[in-house]
């Protein structure tokens, strides 16, 4: 399967999990010839096809495709620029996750030892207009480091090492996001203790070879 053809799949797949609606998101993945493949402006991200992917380049220029660019491929370049290990950006509108994102809350709490060790800290961007430099203006303070992102009443941004690992990012952003809500309702989630967050991390480290950025790494609550 061709990099044009992944992409378009997962374009699909996004839209059939609900994650966006409309013509709204987009992806990337980046082209080891050079450039980046995204998906066109204004196409409903369950119709497209491997003939709509574009072509850009690190300035956000086309050089292949007859679709429109979309003004978020700002966020995409952003990345890439930042993150020379990453090679694949989601960027959706998933309800959960979007609904706190709305209500000015980030996931920095450790609530989930998979979630500590796979995303970390998913911080809350400041509110940035869309299509303008404020978007990816926004994401500075953190893109080095994190694997997830929430744009405050936007939506989502993950980053992954393939499509597949950004799409995954998605998946477990979302189921996250609709947990805590739920946990919410119950009294709000707890937070994993300092003591055994540290246990998760050094076990994670020694045992699985997963390392995560120290600082990306979520603090538990303190030592009563």
């Amino acid at each position: 399967m061709s990099l044009k053809e992944e992409l378009a799949e997962y374009s699909r797949k996004v839209y059939e999990r609900g994650f966006v609606a409309a013509t709204d998101g987009n992806l990337s993945v980046r082209n080891p010839e050079g450039g980046i493949f995204i998906t066109p402006s204004g196409v409903s991200k369950g119709k497209v096809t491997a003939g709509d992917i574009l072509l850009v380049d690190y300035e956000g220029n086309k050089l292949e495709g007859s679709g429109k660019v979309s003004t978020e491929v700002k966020i995409h370049l952003l990345v890439y620029k930042h993150r020379k290990e990453v090679n694949a950006v989601i960027h959706t509108h998933p309800i959960y996750a979007t609904a706190f994102a709305s209500t000015g809350k980030g996931f920095t709490k450790p609530v989930f030892p998979e979630v500590a060790l796979t995303l970390g800290k998913i911080p809350l961007c400041d509110f940035a207009v869309p299509s303008t430099e404020e978007v990816p203006n926004s994401m500075l303070p953190y893109v080095d480091y994190v694997w997830a992102l929430l744009l405050a009443n936007h939506g989502a941004v993950t980053f992954g090492k393939n499509l597949e690992d950004a799409f995954l990012k998605t998946e477990k952003l979302e189921h996250t996001a609709q947990i805590l809500w739920v946990a919410e309702s119950l009294g709000g989630a707890k937070s994993i203790p300092q003591e055994k967050l540290k246990k998760i991390y050094d076990i994670s480290e020694k045992v699985y070879g997963i390392k995560v950025d120290k600082r990306n790494r979520m603090d538990g609550e303190e030592k009563k």
